[in-house]
């Protein structure tokens, strides 16, 4: 095993090379895993926004230490508490050289309210976007909005002229593995254009001489890799053909501190891994009990995440770089609190005794789905757990696959239980509440629900948060509801991922808690 590794490193550091540019200010940058599709609208998946976000821009943008500023909006003016006008940066172009006007902002809004994008719940809460003129907009909302200008960092706009001439009007529909144009390509107004994309092997972009801001980096191309292999990912850093790697296995994090060559950098994420489980359906498919689920009992639930030693798997997989959890926010997001993540030890007596008393005391049966390239040894933490569960007597079939195809799964609701991640874009524990917690809608409300949790205290909460502009009642509402999730297990949080990165000693990157390197912030020796 460790010779094919060893071997696959050496091939992929001999490829590196063979295209490993001679300009000293091309960014070679890699991490785990692919983007999944290049339309902006298609799906809320971390490493897709983050390429894409440097090839598309919104109304506004975050700082970086993740305050908001003005991007393609210059100002915005609150008309009245559901009025919110926008005045238009002027002189814009997109990259094939068209004008940004109102129309693209307009087109946009109504392409990611679409039935078939994964990222709705940016545009919650607006009702209609009016144009004013060619440089001015009018969002009417449903209610007052608190976090409207973090949401709409990720409303990121298209051209509508591009879109409708290549048949692109409406976002790629990811899950039924629809191919389109806008998936394949892109062109927004952004600090870099797009110049290659080769699914799983690498994306290149060039900077965008013409963008509208004047940059902080010096970096004029950028060559990112997918390298799903922690020990060639690593090799081909510590070989010279990487610049920046953001994806770092925790059992090498010492040893690339210890190389003068580099630097390492890290911070607590954003992003809280878990287990989900179908919460509603009749019957846990694939199971070997019929005719009830018993994840429907939260004594089951308890019992679950009662078996997992979460400071084992601190101590042993991640090598100190999480933190364990007990709520679906990580510490550097709003409504999150000590008291409310305090985390309860293993208890197997407990867990055994509470299958008793749910009628379960044999245990069952039930398909576990894993993805084994997304988080920090997500397919070696389920591994773990899966130990953990047989001795409560859960027996489950764990299968892995790459992310694509797990996220692809997830959202045709094919995994009864299945590991996850998620980040907190917007820095705000509603994102969360509302967008997987909250029971599902035809809207933004549960649009990322992916294992039918119903909870009408949870949505009553959610629906009042969204609408308080009183900070810290707004506060209070999303604390109450995180602590309804967490004590009757709706979810089974693992830990906070902690991220280190580490890049060529003359890299400069601002570490980001949503880890999405800025490269418009990076600089090159």
């Amino acid at each position: 095993m460790k010779l094919r590794m060893a071997t696959a490193a050496l091939l992929v550091c001999a490829s590196l090379a063979a295209y490993a540019p001679a300009n000293a200010n091309t960014l070679r940058w890699a991490a785990q895993n692919d983007v999944q599709t290049l339309d902006p609208h298609s799906q809320n998946h971390s490493a897709t926004t983050t390429l894409t976000g440097y090839v598309y821009e919104g109304l506004t943008r975050y700082t970086e230490k993740f305050d908001i500023e003005p991007a393609l909006a210059t100002k915005w003016t609150y008309v009245s508490p559901t009025q919110v006008r926008f005045e238009l940066r002027r002189g814009v172009k997109f990259h094939d050289g068209t004008p940004f006007t109102a129309d693209d902002v307009v087109f946009s809004f109504q392409r990611i309210r679409h039935p078939a994008s994964n990222m709705v719940i940016f545009s919650s809460g607006v009702k209609e976007v009016r144009k004013v003129d060619d440089f001015t907009v009018d969002l009417m909302l449903d209610a007052p909005n608190p976090v409207l200008l973090r949401n709409l960092t990720f409303v990121r706009v298209l051209s509508k002229a591009w879109a409708v001439k290549n048949k692109s009007e409406n976002p790629q529909d990811f899950k039924a593995k629809e191919d389109t144009f806008a998936a394949r390509n892109a062109m927004g107004t952004g600090p870099f254009k797009l110049t290659s994309w080769t699914p799983d092997q690498k994306l290149t972009m060039v900077v965008n001489k013409d963008w509208w801001d004047k940059p902080r980096s010096n970096v004029t191309e950028l060559t990112y890799l997918p390298i799903k292999s922690d020990a060639t990912r690593v090799a081909a850093l510590l070989s010279g053909a990487l610049d920046l790697l953001t994806d770092l296995p925790p059992q090498d994090v010492a040893k690339l501190k210890a190389d003068p060559r580099l630097k390492v950098i890290d911070g607590p994420e954003n992003r809280t891994i878990f287990f989900a489980m179908d919460l509603g359906s009749n019957e846990i498919k694939g199971s070997n009990i019929k005719g009830k689920n018993p994840f429907k009992d939260r004594r089951v639930r308890e019992a679950m995440s009662l078996a997992i030693d979460r400071e084992a798997i601190k101590r042993s997989l991640m090598r100190g770089l999480s933190i364990p959890a007990a709520v679906m926010v990580a510490p550097v997001t709003l409504g999150w609190s000590q008291e409310l993540d305090a985390v309860q030890k293993p208890d197997l007596a407990r867990a055994k005794q509470l299958m008793l008393d749910a009628g379960y005391a044999d245990g069952f049966e039930t398909p576990l789905a894993c993805p084994n390239d997304r988080y920090v040894n997500d397919e070696e933490i389920c591994q773990a757990v899966v130990s953990m569960w047989a001795r409560i007597g859960i027996k489950t079939k764990l299968t892995t696959q790459p992310m694509t195809q797990h996220s692809a799964a997830l959202q045709r609701y094919e995994l009864p239980l299945y590991l996850y991640g998620w980040g907190v874009t917007t820095f705000d524990a509603q994102y969360t509440l509302q967008d997987i917690v909250h029971t599902k809608t035809s809207g933004a409300d549960g649009k990322g629900n992916y294992s039918r949790v119903s909870d009408a205290k949870v949505d009553a909460l959610v629906q009042q948060m969204k609408v308080e502009t009183d900070a810290p009642k707004r506060l209070a509402l999303m604390q109450e509801a995180l602590k309804r999730t967490r004590d009757e297990v709706l979810f089974i949080p693992i830990h906070h991922q902690v991220r280190p990165w580490a890049m060529k000693a003359g890299v400069t990157i601002p570490h980001a808690a949503n880890d999405a390197p800025q490269v418009r912030l990076a600089t090159m020796k």
